[in-house]
């Protein structure tokens, strides 16, 4: 039997971050249906905060994060290069701020983000040659921006993942780890964010942190009252 606070814990998680529907389905979404990239939730959460409006990303990889993009940014532009992924999305994903370019080679796929000759504000690294891409993302990132490696926990068994984080590192460039649990995924991963120095980026809120999902904090003084009283051991009065 399960106890009453871990009952709720389960519930937690089927209810605010969509896992069970995510793992099940083999998607990429929140509670409300809407897209999210393939990141910790940590990262998802923090990266959430920021206003997006005015900045321009581009992706090494695609997959639901292209949406998450679209729909927060004032141009988004995906590098895909498995042509089954390339011919989901085409058919899966509609933005008019978003597009999506195929690239088949072995060698230059790093260099596709130089076509348009543009700094990107943000940059992420989540498909191939991971640390050719890392090395070509310095040399594009525009001033106050950002370069997030997904997968980073695998610097551990790879060189590759090795590489990407050395060529980042190198670059001056700020490694803040977000641990943590993922959509579809039934362990645990890194997302890593790589900020330059003078990172610049507002805040959709008056506020930062933002309350998170499943937060109590969230909550009305109420709510909160009643969520305590569910809870099967006691707890110190609220202050």
């Amino acid at each position: 039997m399960y106890s009453q606070r871990f009952q709720q814990f389960i519930e937690m998680w089927q209810k605010d971050f969509a896992i069970e529907r995510s793992m099940n389905e083999k998607v990429c979404i929140d509670r409300d249906g809407n897209p999210l990239p393939w990141y910790t939730y940590p990262a998802i959460e923090y990266l959430s905060q920021f206003d997006y409006r005015q900045k321009k990303i581009f992706e090494f990889g695609t997959g639901y994060s292209s949406m998450y993009w679209a729909k927060r940014a004032q141009k988004v532009v995906s590098i895909e290069d498995n042509p089954e992924w390339f011919e989901k999305f085409s058919k899966e994903f509609k933005a008019g701020n978003w597009e999506m370019r195929y690239c088949d080679e072995k060698e230059g796929y790093e260099d596709t983000i130089f076509a348009d000759n543009e700094k990107y504000d943000v940059i992420a690294i989540d498909g191939k040659r991971r640390a050719e891409c890392a090395l070509t993302a310095t040399k594009c990132l525009a001033a106050g921006g950002m370069v997030i490696l997904d997968d980073s926990d695998r610097i551990n068994t790879s060189l590759e993942y090795a590489g990407a984080v050395k060529n980042l590192r190198e670059a001056n460039l700020l490694q803040v780890d977000f641990y943590g649990f993922c959509p579809m995924n039934n362990y645990t991963k890194t997302t890593s964010v790589f900020f330059s120095r003078n990172f610049n980026f507002e805040s959709l809120y008056t506020v930062q942190p933002i309350n998170g999902w499943g937060n109590i904090w969230s909550m009305t003084r109420k709510q909160r009252k009643e969520f305590f009283k569910k809870q099967d051991y006691p707890l110190e009065e609220e202050k």
